[in-house]
């Protein structure tokens, strides 16, 4: 909890934003916040800081303070896999998916997939961007890139 009475400290993802208003996912809890203006915070942004009910009905929420804001990406790459992501996905089953964290900050997930589905795998991937991006705001990362082959899905969660 926050000093500020009934705020909510947090990171959160802008799932929405829009001229009039704009909504925050808290990325840990899932708890959405609208906020009833948009103090100048763009969708696919993360903001680090504290959100608050708006007085008198709580209906709709205020940003009331922000420690940290970021723009998030999401993007699938033209390079292939690396040697490493290789080596994990032939120790694989199809199917599995290996968690890895990577030197420094980040983290890089391996799919081993059917062949066929490879491209089905990475437009997933693409299509649940919430999911993605609130994966990297959790992780402190500002971007996610997809490297494919044949039967291989990397998802990378870079700085």
């Amino acid at each position: 909890m926050s000093d500020i009475e009934g705020g909510t400290e947090g990171v959160f993802l802008v799932t929405h934003a829009d001229d009039e208003s704009a909504v925050l996912k808290n990325v840990d809890s899932g708890q959405v916040h609208t906020l009833s203006s948009n103090p100048g915070v763009e969708q696919e942004d993360v903001i680090e800081g504290t959100v608050a009910p708006e007085p008198p009905l709580d209906v709709t929420a205020e940003l009331v303070e922000v420690d940290e804001r970021r723009p998030l990406t999401l993007e699938e790459s033209r390079e292939p896999p690396t040697t490493q992501e290789r080596e994990i996905a032939e120790s694989q089953e199809v199917g599995e998916l290996t968690r890895k964290e990577r030197a420094g900050i980040g983290e890089l997930h391996v799919i081993s997939v059917p062949e066929e589905e490879t491209e089905a795998a990475v437009q997933d991937v693409l299509d649940d961007r919430e999911a993605a991006l609130s994966r990297a705001a959790r992780l402190g990362v500002n971007r996610v890139e997809i490297r494919s082959e044949p039967g291989l899905v990397s998802v990378r969660y870079l700085p």
